[in-house]
């Protein structure tokens, strides 16, 4: 492997990481800062997460976009330098309201996922982009690997350690890309960044406009939508269904992960190979909606824990969609299309902690009139019903015409 594809993966695993290192330790983390019970809590998760994602919304195709006009190398370095500051305020944020301003922050810095996406498109062949954009989404699956883990570790250490840690992570591989990251986006082919399509609606409008790629983007939100569900409830529900300590979670959330990472390094190709980029898209919806029910459903920790890998199968999903759409973008607008799916992600992540959350407060409240702590995957469940629909639509519509 390429050192600056490593960076590349090892940037995305950060990302991830940000997000899985803090999962075990938030009901706690809000409780300490703020008060009130574990209801309470989840709702207050819920606010974080949406405040990172909306950042994450607004500001995905600003920097595809920039990293079209300057380049992908300051871009990154540039993000993974100011996230491992907002580590740094958010491990010693003493309100609420510190630890909402660098969630806010850290979606900004984590929007470079777009820009990382455009990287290895700028290295690909075309025929070869959906296996290395599994890659990126290895890259995501290893930190959500690692993060739980190591979040949950960190825990015994108090709620901040997790911060600290995420903050070395991020400045160590900051040295690492002054080393071995080059640019790939030649002068020739950059182009001058404009607002207008640099704005989430606007880059999703004008990539609206291809043939064939409205209901694919539309897809590729309803997954996240669906994905949202673990990141947004999975500590309240472990707690709650199973009475579940922080490291149990860590593990939990490990154990889907590494399934994750496996699936899109290496799985994905097995499964294109085999089934082709469409039939890919529509097993990995398959082994979503099947599993989300039986999460919803099932009493058994320990068969909830068996069902977990099972779920990430669905992650060759976006990959196996990047790469349909990757197809019908020319090389110079790589960082835009990026861009747009990271604004159609971040939207999907702005809606569903929300969505998950108020769903499982509600449905675990004292006075809720059904007790259902897994509701949350219930809805996760039928949304990829609803994607399924919408791509299987599609494809027979280029069909016919």
């Amino acid at each position: 492997m390429r050192p600056a594809v490593l960076f590349i993966m090892l940037t995305v695993m950060i990302d991830a990481m940000g997000i899985g290192l803090m999962v075990p330790v938030m009901p706690d983390l809000i409780r300490e800062v703020n008060g009130g019970g574990l209801s309470e809590a989840a709702i207050w998760g819920g606010i974080l997460a949406t405040s990172f994602a909306v950042m994450q919304f607004l500001f995905g195709p600003v920097l595809g976009g920039l990293s079209d006009r300057f380049g992908r190398r300051p871009v990154l370095l540039t993000s993974l330098i100011v996230m491992g500051a907002d580590y740094i305020v958010m491990a010693l944020a003493g309100s609420i309201w510190l630890l909402l301003a660098g969630r806010i922050v850290g979606g900004i810095t984590a929007a470079t996922q777009a820009t990382a996406s455009a990287y290895m498109a700028d290295i690909s062949a075309p025929g070869e982009r959906t296996k290395n954009f599994g890659l990126i989404g290895a890259g995501f699956g290893m930190g959500f690997v690692l993060g739980p883990i190591v979040g949950g570790f960190l825990a015994e250490y108090g709620t901040r350690a997790p911060f600290w840690a995420a903050a070395a992570l991020a400045f160590a591989n900051v040295a690492l890309g002054f080393v071995v990251l080059k640019e790939t986006l030649a002068a020739d082919k950059r182009r001058a960044f404009d607002w207008r399509r640099a704005n989430p609606w606007g880059a999703v409008k004008q990539l609206g406009k291809l043939p064939g790629l409205r209901r694919l983007l539309l897809a590729y939100f309803l997954y996240y939508f669906a994905f949202a569900v673990y990141p947004s409830v999975w500590s309240y529900f472990g707690q709650e269904r199973f009475d579940w300590e922080p490291s149990v979670i860590g593990l939990s959330l490990a154990l889907f992960g590494g399934t994750m990472a496996l699936v899109q390094a290496g799985v994905i190709r097995l499964v294109l190979r085999a089934f082709g980029e469409r039939g890919t898209v529509v097993l990995g919806h398959i082994f979503a909606i099947c599993t989300y029910l039986a999460i919803a459903m099932i009493t058994s920790g320990t068969v909830t824990l068996l069902l977990t890998p099972l779920a990430a199968l669905a992650g060759v999903i976006p990959p196996a969609l990047q790469g349909l759409m990757s197809q019908r973008v020319d090389d110079s607008a790589q960082g835009e299309l990026q861009g747009a799916l990271t604004a159609a992600s971040s939207l999907a992540m702005i809606l569903s902690p929300l969505a998950m959350t108020a769903s499982f407060a509600f449905f675990t409240a004292d006075t809720t009139p059904l007790y259902l702590p897994g509701a949350p995957f219930l809805m996760a469940s039928g949304l990829m019903v609803l994607a399924l629909t919408l791509f299987v639509a599609r494809k027979r519509r280029a069909n016919v015409t």
